[in-house]
């Protein structure tokens, strides 16, 4: 797990929003909608609670315990043990059933984030029993850190982010506003709040710049709910590739545009993400209509 050292600066925005959309994808394909949505509680705070009182190493178990229960882990047994070492944490991925996990000393006496630390190793065993993983550590770590947002123990994550004039904190390999996004998605789908749980005043900002984002995604092109803009740029896009057969109007190689057109069996067809689980969805461009997506289910209120 990325250090996130103290001191080190922090990167903002989005520069892995690509990675991020595609590991929400690849959640929803390995567990199914039902899978996702038997995460539809996150980790309540008292489950992560850690004072300076409790006992290091059975506060740490206590956390750890909550932690594979809450990603239904039922038969894992963690071991954590504290050590001197470059990253914040890290986990030795066996066939189980007992994983050790080795969290970096400065957790011993910064104990309110342990359990941000637990979440993120915890979260590779469930993955490792999965098998779900993307190839190259970076991805794979974005993957991780997007998985544990999004079935409900990430929060934690963005919480031991921390920025002041004198010093900086931030776990995982996320940047805090790519952690507010995943968090808000899965607020939407869930229709879960998480906002009260920061105790960081940067955590709370970031969530709301993230969550800014996820907002944007319900409102692209061809979805109805799409502002002026951007359907008068849908309608000119359309135009071209009516006019134009089997020519791409440009949209392909625009990040900000979502949908390219295609030429189908019984006329043009556009393909765009769905907005909930990214998997792209192909449409007869027909005008209004009613969708579901086949990955996750979501409705979609369309204008083609």
């Amino acid at each position: 797990m990325s250090n996130g050292s103290p001191g080190a600066p922090v990167v903002h925005g989005f520069p892995h929003l690509d990675t991020v959309r595609s590991a929400i994808t690849a959640l929803y394909r390995r567990l199914s909608p039902d899978g996702v949505h038997s995460y539809g509680t996150s980790l309540v705070p008292a489950d992560a609670a850690f004072s300076d009182a409790d006992d290091l190493h059975l506060g740490a178990q206590r956390v750890a315990r909550a932690l594979v229960q809450h990603l239904h882990l039922p038969d894992a047994r963690m071991i954590v043990g504290f050590r001197t070492m470059e990253h914040a944490a890290s986990v030795e991925l066996t066939a189980g059933p007992e994983y050790f996990i080795e969290l970096n000393d400065r957790f011993r006496t910064h104990r309110r984030d342990i359990g941000a630390a637990l979440a993120h190793e915890i979260t590779h065993v469930l993955l490792h029993r999965l098998g779900l993983e993307f190839p190259g550590t970076r991805d794979n770590e974005i993957l991780t850190d997007t998985v544990t947002a999004y079935l409900g123990a990430g929060w934690l994550l963005l919480d031991a982010f921390r920025e002041d004039a004198t010093s900086r904190q931030k776990l995982g390999y996320l940047t805090p506003e790519e952690f507010g996004y995943v968090l808000a998605k899965r607020a939407l789908a869930f229709d879960e709040d998480p906002s009260p749980w920061f105790t960081s005043p940067q955590a709370y900002t970031a969530y709301t710049k993230g969550r800014a984002q996820a907002l944007h995604d319900l409102r692209r092109p061809p979805l109805t709910a799409a502002g002026w803009a951007g359907r008068r740029r849908y309608a000119k896009d359309r135009r071209y590739a009516q006019d134009h057969p089997g020519t791409d109007p440009g949209t392909g190689a625009d990040p900000a545009v979502p949908y390219t057109f295609e030429p189908g069996g019984e006329g043009l067809r556009v393909s765009f993400p769905c907005p909930t689980c990214h998997q792209r969805i192909r449409l007869p461009v027909r005008g209004r209509t009613v969708a579901r997506c086949g990955l996750c289910r979501t409705r979609l209120e369309c204008d083609t």
